[in-house]
């Protein structure tokens, strides 16, 4: 038995839904055959497949980072504008793959307002720096009557696309990344170009590089090290982490937010830490701007790549323990929706993604589709904190940990509670009490779950509907308390509307 505490009094904060972005990166399939593929059927004029769009727009997604990732650090980003038939063939250095710069900044646009997103664009500071990433502000967002506006006129392009959020580089610690630098060098780069991006477009909302992952040597100090320099020009510190299937050890991998929830806490404290050395009132956000279950044991890493042409790349398949997982840090970031502002899935379309495509033919969600569109579409305006008490469970790699991981999402304009809920266990169901006298009046308005007896069973083109979400019978609510039965290993969402009786 376990009980789970949740009180409109105890609020997290308002939930931002750039939470529920994504992340398009020039590699694999994801552009190519992926978003973009103008000889497809359904492909519409300007070469967007519609299939794609509509599957975006079902899964939520509020807002996508571009073009990268790796392929930022040597990307021009004037190749990919102007006459199609004018831009260059080049090899992208990260994934070692011929780039055509067929889909560009304006594509891109497009396409962002076709999906309904926000885009949040990279700038290069690895092979380029302050110079390049002030033109293609300037291109991007100033009206005509300069050189570069007019530019992006004559493309077709008459008003400014208006992005208001940008990111500094990507990764710039890691030794993986093309002009990768040291914590001083790079701090130096993004303050100098903040400040110059600002005098652009003083109302950017900018990104600042924290360490590529927890796992970083430079972990914490890079953090240190960057705000100083940086703090009143930025407004976010990103975060990236993936998580997988380690061994036989399924037990830590169900308990993958313990570590994503432990990586926020401290990257925090660190931010927070700079805050009081400044004796500032400013306070930093975070972006997780790349996340998700990604099988890095499968890849041979950049430099095992053969020079190609775009072919597919970690186009992992998921399962439903993936989709469980993918649920639990869903949960993580809605938990510390008080400094996570954006939150990227990374990433979109074929390369470790929600979506999957055939090229010139079918396209389908994956597992993982399911708990972020749920979530995105029936999560509340505000989070509340949840207090679970219950069975614990043990996992080589965290200790012992909850059975339970939750959150509750609050939505004013309609009385609207929804619960999300994992069952972290792989053996044992467990019965949950949510008392709700403190909610006021509730009834149940659906309770669905996604769990699987068998636990390796995923979507395909074939059998695109294997796993989905299916509604949980017995749930209800009874003398002020929802009870629901939870199956091992499986994530659900409680979604609860004003009426009934206390």
């Amino acid at each position: 038995m376990a009980r789970l505490a949740v009180d409109p009094a105890f609020a997290v904060g308002a939930l931002d839904r750039r939470l529920f972005g994504s992340f398009v990166e020039h590699m694999g399939r994801c552009v190519y055959t992926g978003i973009y593929e103008p000889d497809h059927p359904a492909a519409d004029a300007d070469g967007f497949r519609t299939d794609v769009l509509e599957l975006v727009r079902e899964l939520g997604v509020t807002a996508v980072r571009y073009p990268g990732g790796n392929f930022v650090s040597n990307y021009d980003w004037e190749d990919g504008v102007g006459p199609k038939d004018d831009r260059p063939r080049k090899l992208d250095l990260a994934w070692r793959a011929v780039e055509p710069n067929q889909f560009g900044t304006d594509e891109f646009v497009a396409w962002s307002k076709q999906a309904g997103v926000e885009p949040i664009w990279a700038v290069n500071l690895g092979t380029r720096g302050i110079k390049e990433a002030v033109e293609l502000l300037s291109y991007c967002n100033l009206p005509p009557g300069t050189e570069l506006p007019d530019r992006r006129v004559a493309n077709g392009a008459k008003e400014p696309h208006d992005i208001r959020v940008w990111c500094l580089g990507n990764e710039m610690d890691g030794p993986w990344q093309i002009g990768h630098k040291t914590a001083d060098e790079y701090a130096r780069l993004a303050e100098e170009t903040a400040n110059a991006m600002r005098r652009v477009d003083p109302g950017l909302e900018l990104v600042v590089c924290g360490s590529s992952n927890a796992h970083m040597p430079t972990f914490g100090e890079w953090e240190r090290t960057v705000l100083e320099r940086t703090y009143d020009l930025v407004d976010h510190l990103s975060l990236h982490a993936y998580f997988e299937l380690k061994g036989d050890d399924r037990a830590s991998f169900l308990g993958s937010a313990e570590e994503m929830d432990r990586f926020i806490a401290s990257v925090v404290a660190t931010a927070d830490h700079v805050k009081a050395l400044k004796r500032s009132d400013k306070e930093i956000t975070l972006s997780f701007d790349e996340w998700n279950v990604w099988y890095q044991q499968h890849f041979p890493g950049e430099l095992g790549l053969d020079v190609r042409e775009v072919s597919p790349l970690i186009e992992d398949t998921y399962t439903v323990d993936d989709a469980v997982v993918v649920g639990s840090l869903l949960i993580t970031l809605l938990r510390h929706a008080d400094r996570v502002k954006i939150a990227c899935l990374a990433q979109l379309v074929n390369v470790i993604s929600p979506i999957r495509t055939e090229p010139g033919g079918r396209a389908w969600r994956q597992t993982i589709f399911h708990p972020f569109a749920l979530t995105a579409k029936y999560a509340g305006s505000t989070v509340l904190r949840t207090e679970i008490s219950g069975p614990d469970v043990e996992t080589p790699a965290y200790g012992r940990i909850p059975a339970l991981w939750s959150t509750a999402t609050y939505e004013e304009s309609t009385g609207e509670v929804a619960l999300f809920v994992v069952n972290r266990s792989e053996t044992d169901e467990i019965e949950l009490e949510v008392p709700l006298r403190a909610l006021g009046p509730l009834e149940l308005t659906e309770h669905l779950g996604l769990y699987d007896d068998d636990r390796a069973a995923a979507n395909t083109a074939d059998e695109p509907d294997r796993v989905v979400p299916r509604p949980v019978g017995g749930t209800g609510i009874d003398n002020g308390i929802c009870r629901a039965t939870l199956p091992p290993a499986s994530w659900h969402m409680i979604r609860l509307s004003p009426g009934g009786t206390r």
